[in-house]
């Protein structure tokens, strides 16, 4: 029995999570036949942003400028830390459960036999509640690739490929030109097509020059300078000078910035932004879990990093936070990742590994994640060695709170991985501040 729409969000999510056998099946079939039947039609610019790493950036800034301006936006975006509803958001609210449940009762009476996967099943709810909303834009994030992916059913406006890196090879590809292919299939005939990665695979160029599209591409199309004190951007007609850094840390976010105006520059018609808006949207935007950086001693940082790319990044930008004295890790990862590409990336920045367990069947067990440290050569190199360990936990809470209690001032804690392990610790911490408060 399907719920009501009376039923809670919980009851609704449950009740999602088993209509189809499989987290993923790809293709559009499906899905699309549901679409139609929900009439879902955009009135309003609809930007998608796909990518290996950094669309989650991209999205923000572009919601946090646009707001700015004055327009009601609404942003999908996937997956969530805490609560589902982070993945929809309204003027920059989360929307409400009553409102979602409402949507997800729409889908199930529009999809009749059709099985849809979680995914599948959400994303046409916030889309249809979108499209239904009177908003002046959209900014709809890609869940997984790009061509196959749920979100592609849009036919958008502008489309946005942050990065193309290897992750999720056994539904992508294991090569950057294979993966390019798929991340450039939510480009569109006769419309803008943006690539904000410095190296694109040819694979990316020569579909979006295929199929027709107004392709950008970042050194040729538009462009970031700038010094230590301010930015500007360059792009085909439009400049932006004498920008702040976005407050979102990390040695991407310009790229994702620029990736961000250009797109701003090519709906420049329908969607006027000024100067001072955009300065005040850089300097505004949030995003909790990427390179953010935790007020106190000692330093923590949430990073969602999950492949060798985003680690890559990670190192940088832990590299540039300056000295400490030891370096903590809570770490836990999904067994279908690349996890000695992580930790390969990272083994020269942690002093001290404690590796969780997740509460997921695709995730690696703690001890699993041991035994590729232990194999890369790290650790302890012997008993009396106070200046390296590896220790293995069964919640990310429990990590966290093992690296907290040996850490000293001076030192810093960084908790990457899956979203699971910040959640987890985004979760353990706000629990903590919930008891302090009641004492």
């Amino acid at each position: 029995m399907s719920p009501t729409t009376s039923e809670t969000l919980t009851d609704w999510l449950s009740y999602i999570e088993r209509l189809h056998p499989h987290t993923i099946e790809m293709g559009l079939a499906r899905v699309r036949e549901v679409y139609q039947r929900l009439a879902i039609e955009f009135a309003m610019p609809v930007i998608t942003v796909g990518g290996t790493n950094g669309k989650g950036s991209t999205c923000a800034m572009l919601e946090s400028i646009l707001m700015r301006a004055g327009y009601r936006v609404g942003l999908y975006t996937s997956p969530h830390l805490i609560r589902f509803n982070e993945r929809a958001r309204l003027c920059g609210e989360i929307v409400a459960d009553d409102a979602l449940t409402d949507s997800f009762a729409l889908v199930e009476a529009a999809r009749g036999d059709i099985q849809l996967t979680y995914f599948e099943f959400t994303t046409l709810a916030v889309l249809k509640l979108f499209a239904d909303a009177g908003l002046d834009a959209v900014i709809l994030e890609v869940g997984l690739g790009g061509r196959l992916d749920a979100v592609n059913l849009v036919d958008a406006d502008v489309a946005i490929v942050t990065s193309i890196d290897i992750d999720h090879t056994d539904y992508l590809g294991d090569t950057r030109e294979q993966i390019g292919f798929e991340k450039a299939g939510i480009f569109r005939t006769g419309r803008t097509a943006i690539c904000g990665d410095p190296r694109p695979p040819q694979s990316l160029i020569d579909h979006a020059m295929e199929i027709g599209t107004d392709l950008w591409l970042f050194g040729r199309d538009f462009n970031y300078s700038g010094d230590k004190q301010q930015w500007n951007f360059a792009g085909r007609g439009q400049r932006r000078s004498s920008l702040g850094y976005p407050s979102l840390r990390g040695a991407n976010q310009l790229l994702n910035a620029s990736a961000a105006l250009a797109a701003l520059e090519a709906l420049r018609n329908r969607l006027p932004v000024g100067a001072q808006e955009v300065r005040t949207g850089l300097v505004m935007v949030e995003l909790p879990g990427r390179f953010q950086v935790l007020p106190g001693r000692p330093s923590v940082i949430l990073d969602v990093a999950h492949n060798p790319h985003a680690a890559a990044t990670l190192a940088q930008n832990l590299d540039n936070m300056g000295f400490h004295a030891y370096t903590y890790a809570v770490f836990g990862a999904l067994h279908d990742k690349d996890i000695d590409g992580v930790i390969a990336q990272l083994r020269d920045r942690i002093d001290h590994w404690c590796v969780t367990d997740l509460p997921l069947p695709r995730a690696a067990t703690a001890l699993q994640l041991k035994e590729k440290l232990l194999a890369a050569g790290l650790g302890p190199q012997s008993v009396a060695d106070k200046d390296k360990s590896i220790e293995i936990f069964a919640t990310p809470a429990d990590a966290y709170a093992n690296a907290l209690s040996r850490a000293g001032e001076n030192d810093r804690i960084a908790v990457f991985g899956s979203f699971l392990t910040v959640a987890g610790v985004i979760a353990a911490r706000e629990a903590g501040k919930s008891r302090k408060s009641s004492d």
